[in-house]
């Protein structure tokens, strides 16, 4: 499959390809879609020149208006569809949209890449008509903030084309001038949320992340889009690294907003741009909150959170024995029990926040 197939450019002067004949593709609208339950980002069109305060943040500037006048080196990607424990990349994806003035640049195309039976989209049926279509969409937006662009790669890892779609990006990178890419998200680990927040790098080159305790040792893991596109970039010659910010595993189906401020706090730090946490570090004071009420309220919740702090403070000690090591942990079964009254409580006191 040629790569330019699966994407088409949302800003002027489209490089290296000809205009798109009427009659193909004729599903990608010249407009940008409407914006939907399952995409995080708002609609395309931001106006050239910004001016005001966006989300909190007074940002004055003008936005680009075609693809020539993008200046950003780094490109931060957060998917939907892989691990992604208490929804961190997700979080991140949609705190620099709400927080930040954005330009749409591209859209890839979902009928390409998508399995739809195996990931339906929802509809609305409303007295006796469909009135609605969350329409999924993989789109790269250009966030800018006062001390410089991002760009950002978010919505559903595609089901289908992962090669395909590893090359497009590789060829919407070289166009737009990226040097590196940034892959965020969350997973799930034997950690106590009552200490500081630990994430695995990984990168195409040593020189790109910092040495790190080597918690995990050599593993097999379920692959992924994101993933392969490191390997790939890797193979290429092109730098790419990864944050695995670690999220308690009886945090992993709720939102956790700390695990989401350390990986903007990384990707700041890679990117040399200022991002500001304010809005995510205010919500992760109130879900710790709310945990910690919950804790109190139940001494087996509190007595597996401290077997869980006595590991960590072990493993911190011998920097050596591995967080995914179980030692005296309860068991899976009884570690599901305790908590699953705890997540849905937090989860319906969410709702109803």
């Amino acid at each position: 499959m040629d790569p330019q197939q699966l994407y088409r450019w949302d800003l002027a002067g489209r490089p290296g390809a000809e205009p798109r004949p009427e009659s193909e593709g004729a599903h990608l609208a010249e407009e940008a879609p409407a914006p939907s339950a399952q995409s995080d980002t708002p609609p395309a069109g931001a106006p050239d020149v910004v001016a005001g305060v966006v989300g909190g943040i007074e940002d004055v500037g003008r936005r680009p208006g075609s693809v020539e006048e993008i200046s950003a080196t780094v490109m931060v990607h957060a998917l939907r569809g892989s691990v992604d424990a208490g929804h961190a990349g997700a979080l991140v994806a949609h705190h620099l949209l709400e927080s930040h003035p954005t330009t749409r640049v591209l859209t890839f195309d979902m009928d390409g890449l998508m399995d739809y039976r195996s990931r339906r989209p929802s509809m609305t049926f409303e007295k006796g008509a469909f009135t609605d279509y969350s329409e999924p969409a993989l789109v790269l937006d250009l966030v800018g903030t006062p001390s410089g662009d991002l760009l950002l790669l978010h919505g559903p890892e595609p089901d289908l084309h992962w090669e395909a779609f590893t090359r497009a990006v590789r060829d919407i990178t070289t166009t737009l001038g990226v040097t590196t890419t940034v892959g965020v998200h969350g997973i799930p680990m034997g950690v106590p949320h009552t200490r500081p927040i630990s994430v695995t790098s990984h990168a195409t080159s040593p020189h790109l992340i910092e040495a790190e305790p080597d918690v995990f040792g050599t593993v097999q893991v379920p692959g992924s889009a994101a993933s392969l596109l490191e390997y790939r970039f890797g193979q290429w010659g092109k730098d790419a690294l990864g944050y695995a910010v670690h999220v308690p595993h009886y945090l992993a189906q709720s939102e956790y907003p700390a695990a989401a401020v350390e990986l903007l706090r990384r990707v700041s730090a890679v990117s040399g741009v200022d991002l500001d946490t304010r809005a995510l570090e205010e919500s992760a004071a109130s879900v710790l909150a709310e945990i910690t009420k919950q804790i109190e309220d139940s001494s087996e919740v509190a007595a597996v959170v401290q077997a869980l702090e006595n590991q960590y403070d072990a493993f911190v000690q011998a920097q050596g024995r591995s967080l995914l090591d179980p030692g005296e942990m309860p068991s899976a079964d009884e570690l599901g029990a305790q908590f699953e009254a705890f997540l849905a409580e937090v989860d319906r006191k969410g709702d109803e926040g």
